[in-house]
């Protein structure tokens, strides 16, 4: 990225951002229970965008969004600011933040309160359905239809990034309705020590973990692994899913919305025997609630032989300030690679990301420009200027753009990854599903439960979810 990834460990203490969640997520489950959500799961009245942008304000007007702390924040802001003033100078983007853990309550605890101070949400591919269910952000099908080109894009970001109900991994339906559009795309990225292990990295999975072990064993003080296991945000669900998903295993089947049973068949145990028992045992001591910040810290200070994480979070493992790996770009890269994640059974990779969504709450001005705003954002040059910026497009042309490709090591690793990306449950519950998974992998990882308890009750009590609410079908992966 442009802006430097900050990579060392985060400044709030972990209790104190659950104890401000676990207070945020109480107000925002009591007000939901008088939401406008409906048995189907689909949308419940939310309102439509007009086709057409609607006449925009000449008076000064501040467009409002909400995100997490991390580098692309900043990006979107100041690229924002620089090159959509150029069409509209008398307004200003502001890009407000909030730890990543609080993310989601920050947005539904106003949205259940029916009053948000931002305009644009930008939600995970899963925060859609709860917010579609409870009449929370605009159904925007019209204004996609006449203003976006959507040939342009994979049919699997349009719909994962907009779509409710989802559909299958790799599919769109062409009459769903669209209620986001892409902002940033993103997958896992294997970072690997070229000095250590070679040029070349790891083609299976299970290559990975041998190559890693020895990697360890002959480099005293750096492990052999670092990847997120923290209890928090999805850190320790999404390692879980993607060893899960190269294992031939599946997370649920979305249109019995059958969980137990297909999460803890025999795939799905020998994922998580691979996690606990041959991948954990090749991290730091004291890694157990790693997330984003401490991976790259542990790869920036050459403490780790191979490492998983977010693309969009990897731009700063570049920073000679940030790393004692070399005073030089160059230098880090000759010491540093990146890879597309090793096969095993499947070639699956996790789909990250996230889209721009108009609260339905906005006042109409700031509505109007939010929906200006993203017809702008998605046009080809647009996103390519955005692409050297350091975002990550999901427009087919600017993802092959050399404007894209040429503007960090891992863009090419995206690229090749988006036909490989397998989402999570994209339905309103998702949020609780989440929180199970985060909780028993992160107990597993951490000795206070066996594998095969830990994922046996995650099944079990992820069923327990979906059968209370009484919803029919589900989202796809």
């Amino acid at each position: 990225m442009r802006h430097p990834e900050r990579i060392g460990r985060t400044s709030v203490s972990r209790r104190k951002v659950r104890l401000a969640t676990a207070a945020m997520l109480l107000v925002a489950t009591t007000l939901a229970a008088c939401g406008d959500g409906g048995d189907d799961g689909t949308k419940a009245g939310a309102p439509k965008a007009p086709a057409t942008v609607p006449e925009l304000t000449k008076d000064p007007l501040n467009l409002s969004f909400i995100w997490f702390e991390w580098p692309p924040a900043k990006a979107l802001e100041d690229f924002a600011n620089a090159e959509y003033k150029k069409e509209r100078p008398n307004v200003t983007i502001k890009v407000n933040t909030v730890p990543n853990a609080n993310w989601h309550d920050a947005m539904f605890t106003q949205f259940a309160a029916r009053k948000t101070d931002f305009d644009i949400a930008i939600l995970d591919s899963q925060h859609i359905g709860e917010a579609v269910t409870n009449g929370n952000i605009l159904d925007l099908t019209d204004f996609v239809k006449k203003n976006i080109e959507v040939d342009a894009y994979n049919p699997y970001l349009l719909a994962a990034y907009g779509q409710f109900p989802q559909a299958e991994t790799g599919k769109r339906d062409e009459n769903a309705s669209l209620y986001g559009l892409p902002l940033l795309g993103d997958t896992w990225t294997m970072i690997y020590r070229k000095d250590l292990i070679g040029d070349k990295p790891p083609q299976t999975w299970d290559e990975m973990i041998s190559v890693a072990a020895k990697c360890q064993a002959d480099n005293p003080g750096v492990s052999g692994l670092a990847f997120h296991q923290a209890n928090g945000s999805d850190a320790a669900a999404v390692t879980y899913n993607t060893v899960n998903g190269v294992y031939g295993g599946n997370l649920w089947d979305a249109k019995s919305r059958k969980i137990d049973g297909v999460l803890n068949d025999t795939a799905g145990h020998e994922a998580m025997d691979v996690l606990v028992n041959k991948m954990k045992p090749l991290t730091a001591k004291g890694s157990g609630n790693w997330f984003i910040d401490e991976v790259n810290a542990a790869v920036a200070q050459g403490k780790a032989c191979i490492a998983f994480n977010w693309i969009a979070a990897s731009g700063g493992l570049l920073d000679p300030k940030q790393s004692t790996l070399g005073t030089t770009r160059e230098q880090i890269l000759g010491k540093l690679g990146f890879a597309t994640l090793p096969t095993q059974k499947t070639n699956l990779v996790p789909l990250g990301g996230m889209g721009m969504h108009v609260s339905a709450y906005s006042p109409s001005a700031q509505q109007a420009e939010a929906l200006n705003f993203m017809r702008w954002f998605e046009q080809a040059d647009v996103q390519k200027k955005w692409a050297a910026a350091g975002g990550v497009p999901s427009r087919t042309d600017a993802l092959q753009s050399p404007e894209f490709l040429n503007a960090g090591p891992f863009n090419q690793v995206y690229a090749d990854s988006v036909p490989r990306m397998r989402d999570m449950w994209n339905v309103p519950e998702y949020a609780r599903l989440v929180d199970i998974e985060n909780t028993n992998v992160n107990a597993a990882l951490n000795g206070a439960k066996s594998p095969k308890a830990a994922l046996d009750d995650i099944a079990r009590e992820q069923q327990g979810v979906l059968d209370s609410s009484n919803r029919k079908g589900g989202g796809g992966l």
